[in-house]
């Protein structure tokens, strides 16, 4: 054991020479001195900037093309960009059979998207003024002039016509789409589907009215031979007029009722429109649908709002309105034959009206309707009372004979206001003293407020 080499182990292995272990210790330090100080000589520098890197512009690794070398012109060098032009020719061969080979399904989708942006949203409506050849056309619409226009491939050709309704790009103006049905909307909301429940029973007296009414719009429609028979034509229109509540707007709708003709409803203020040119072409509308669809009965209530007198105005709206009539003059008494056409007008001012709109010819027969008399008055009473409850004191003799100026609708609201009465007061009959307060209250609306007797 003793002739172990110093620093073998044993117990002499941590008893080593001091300048041994210090020269050791020194050596190791300057080893880490110099590691530390490579190491500090090739770090990178820190960066400044916080956040997402930019991302650099430019073609990326996979999309360019490698870097070639040897940089001098060489056979090696050659050969490389011979390869590389290889690659590139296989990539764009690939790329057009890719292209030629899609599915067709892929390619009309794609299509159809391209469309649907070109068409955009939303579409303006025009009309087709002049085909000038597969692919131009002429179109105007409601607020702006005409338009020298491209039609689309996908437009149908077969059903472009001139003055039919078409779909037209709000910037390119190109004709994009066809409206099938070109009625107009508000047209088809005149016309009367169910036919009201009122009937000519319904009609208190007025028989001399209804004789007339059958005999001008009825008869020709249903039995046309008899007017050739006696070698007359029948008449074209038939105007109703008299004072407020006397019956004739009930009268027109006993006549939707009774006849199997097509009925078309338009209020005289419908006819005026916001743009110019638009009154003209409802009425033109109005008439076209009504030869589609005859026999056909047209009737225009309230027909003053737009068959006033003509005067001279500065005002583009009065102007408006009068060329509207002008051409209600036109489809009225125009060279267009208006056979199974009828035309019934109502108003209360008929005084208001143009000469040119009532003379015979486009209105051949006038319809006075009058304040009803004591036999009419009678009549109508015993209509709107048919299904009340009346106690035994009721007396509708005293409310018969009495001197005042009650229409048809003044006598429906006296009854309608005598119901109302006694359900406030709890009973389901009707008394005289009903109908008596009914009736001082609808007299007094009727004289705008102000109750008889307070002025002499």
């Amino acid at each position: 054991m003793g002739n172990m080499p110093p620093g073998m182990g044993g117990g002499d292995a941590g008893n080593n020479h001091p300048a041994e272990n210090n020269n050791n210790n020194n050596n190791n330090n300057k080893d880490d001195k110099g590691a530390n100080k490579k190491k500090k000589r090739f770090e990178p520098r820190p960066t400044a900037r916080q956040g997402r890197r930019r991302r650099r512009k430019g073609p990326t690794g996979l999309n360019k093309t490698p870097t070639i070398v040897p940089n001098s012109k060489c056979k090696l060098r050659m050969l490389k960009l011979d390869r590389v032009k290889d690659f590139l020719l296989l990539e764009e061969e690939f790329i057009r059979n890719h292209e030629v080979f899609k599915p067709a399904e892929e390619r009309d989708q794609e299509e159809r998207e391209k469309l649907e942006e070109l068409r955009g949203t939303p579409l303006g409506v025009g009309t087709l003024e002049e085909l000038i050849d597969d692919n131009h056309a002429i179109i105007s619409s409601s607020v702006g002039p005409e338009y020298y226009v491209n039609i689309l491939s996908s437009v149908n050709q077969d059903l472009l016509e001139p003055g039919s309704s078409i779909l037209f790009h709000n910037k390119t103006m190109s004709v994009v789409g066809i409206l099938q049905d070109d009625t107009d909307p508000m047209v088809s909301v005149m016309k009367v589907e169910n036919a009201p429940e009122e009937t000519y029973a319904d009609v208190g007296g007025l028989e001399a009215q209804i004789q007339e009414i059958k005999e001008a719009v009825e008869l020709p429609l249903a039995h046309p031979e008899l007017y050739e028979d006696i070698g007359i034509k029948p008449p074209k229109g038939v105007i109703l007029y008299g004072e407020p509540g006397t019956g004739k707007t009930l009268l027109a709708k006993a006549v939707a009722n009774q006849t199997s003709a097509t009925f078309l409803r338009v209020v005289g203020s419908e006819l005026i429109q916001k743009y110019l040119g638009d009154g003209p072409k409802l009425v033109r509308e109005l008439f076209r649908v009504a030869d589609d669809l005859s026999p056909t009965i047209v009737f225009i209530d309230e027909i003053d709002a737009v068959g006033s007198k003509r005067y001279e105005s500065s005002s583009g709206g009065t102007r408006e309105i009068q060329r509207t009539m002008l051409e209600l003059l036109n489809q009225l008494d125009g060279f267009d034959e208006r056979g199974d056409v009828k035309v019934i007008m109502a108003t209360n001012r008929i005084e208001s009206l143009d000469p040119a709109l009532i003379r015979p010819g486009r209105i051949d027969r006038k319809i006075e309707f009058p304040l009803p008399d004591t036999k009419t008055k009678r009549h109508i009473f015993n209509i709107h009372t048919s299904r009340m409850t009346l106690s035994d004191d009721v007396d509708l003799e005293k409310f018969v004979m009495a001197k005042d100026d009650l229409s048809g609708a003044d006598i429906k609201a006296v009854c309608t206001e005598a119901g109302m009465h006694a359900l406030r007061e709890r009973r389901m009959k009707v008394c005289q003293e009903d109908f008596v307060k009914a009736k001082e209250k609808a007299l007094y609306r009727k004289k705008g407020n102000v109750p008889e007797g307070m002025y002499l």
